[in-house]
C-alpha cells in the first residue's frame, strides 16, 4: 500500500469531490468515509471515483494525507474525532484543514491534531472547484511548520502557495477574501430586497444598468443561486466576524451577512443543490421570494 499516493478527503461535497477527482486524474488514489453522509455526497463521491473505505478509522489507517473540506461549523468536531482515532493508531497521517475558519479556530484545531502525534497544516481555498474555471484552478494557500507534502500537490488541478511557518496565515487570507466576495453578495441581496420592499425594483435595475452595469451583472449571476449555498455559508460569515473582532475591526458587516444567508436558507430555493438548482430563475423572481420570506420572518 503506497500511502504517499493515497489521500483521504473528508468530505465529498461540492469542493471536496472536485478536489478528489483532480487528484485522481494526477495519479493519486483518493479515499473517504461515507458513513452518515448524505445521498448527495455519496453520489458526488461515485462520480469523482473516490473510494469509500467505510469509517474514519479506515481512512486514517490507509492515508498519508487527509484533507478536511467541510462546512466551517463541522471543522472542529471532525478534528476532535480524528485526534482520538489518530492517537490510538500506528499510522499518523498529515492532517490539512482546508475549511473557511478564522486563524484562531485554525490554531485551536492545530493543537488538537498535533496532540495526537500528526503533523497539521493550515489551508485556505480560494477560487472555484477544480475544473470549474479556466487556468490553473483554485489556490490552496497553506501555512505551518512543514507544508512540504502539500507543495508536492501543486499542479494537481490546483495551485499550492505557501504563506510561511505560522498556523493561521492561510486561514487568515481566506477570511479576508471571503469577507469581500461573500460579503458583497449579501450586500447586493440586501439592497435588492430593500428596493423590492419600497416598490422600486424596476427603477433601481434601470439605474444600475446605466451606471453600475458590472455590479448588476454580478447580481444577476449570483443572487438567484445563493440559497443553495446559504446554509453552509452562515458559519463562514461567523468565522469572518471572529477574525475581524480579533484585530479590532467591527463584526457588524459579517454578522449582517450571516443574517442574509439565514434568510435565504429559509426559502424553498435552499433545498436545491449546485447540481439541481434552476439556472433559468431570474433576479426578479428570486428577490420577490426573499422579500416574501423576510415578511414571514418578521411576522413570526
Amino acid at each position: 500500500m503506497d500511502l504517499n499516493k493515497r489521500i483521504g478527503i473528508l468530505s465529498t461535497g461540492d469542493m471536496g469531490h472536485s478536489v478528489g477527482r483532480a487528484l485522481i486524474k494526477n495519479g493519486h488514489e483518493v479515499i473517504t468515509s461515507l458513513r452518515e453522509r448524505s445521498s448527495y455526497s455519496r453520489e458526488l463521491a461515485e462520480v469523482a471515483g473516490i473510494k469509500n473505505v467505510g469509517n474514519l478509522s479506515s481512512v486514517i489507517q490507509q492515508s498519508h494525507l487527509i484533507l478536511s473540506i467541510l462546512p466551517p461549523s463541522a471543522a472542529f468536531g471532525l478534528a476532535e474525532k480524528l485526534s482520538v482515532l489518530i492517537r490510538s493508531s500506528q499510522n499518523k497521517p498529515v492532517v490539512v484543514d482546508c475549511n473557511a475558519i478564522s486563524p484562531e479556530t485554525a490554531c485551536s484545531i492545530g493543537k488538537i491534531i498535533t496532540s495526537s502525534g500528526s503533523l497539521f497544516i493550515d489551508a485556505g481555498i480560494i477560487g472555484l472547484a477544480p475544473g470549474k474555471e479556466q487556468g490553473d484552478g483554485p489556490r490552496f494557500y497553506v501555512s505551518g511548520p512543514d507544508v512540504t507534502i502539500m507543495m508536492t500537490l501543486d499542479g494537481c488541478g490546483f495551485r499550492v502557495i505557501s504563506l510561511g511557518l505560522e498556523i493561521g496565515r492561510a486561514s487568515g487570507i481566506k477570511m479576508c477574501y471571503a469577507g469581500l466576495t461573500k460579503g458583497m453578495m449579501t450586500l447586493h441581496t440586501a439592497v435588492l430586497i430593500v428596493a423590492e420592499k419600497l416598490g422600486l425594483s424596476e427603477d433601481l435595475i434601470s439605474e444600475l444598468s446605466f451606471s453600475q452595469a458590472d455590479a448588476l451583472s454580478q447580481m444577476e449571476k449570483r443572487v438567484p443561486r445563493l440559497p443553495a449555498d446559504s446554509k453552509r455559508w452562515i458559519g463562514e460569515m461567523e468565522q469572518i466576524a471572529e477574525t475581524f473582532d480579533h484585530v479590532g475591526v467591527t463584526v457588524k458587516f459579517h454578522e449582517a451577512a450571516a443574517e442574509i444567508f439565514k434568510l435565504l436558507a429559509s426559502t424553498p430555493f435552499a433545498n436545491e443543490t449546485r447540481l439541481t438548482m434552476n439556472l433559468d430563475r431570474g433576479l426578479s423572481e428570486s428577490v420577490a421570494l426573499y422579500s416574501e420570506h423576510l415578511s414571514k420572518k418578521k411576522t413570526n
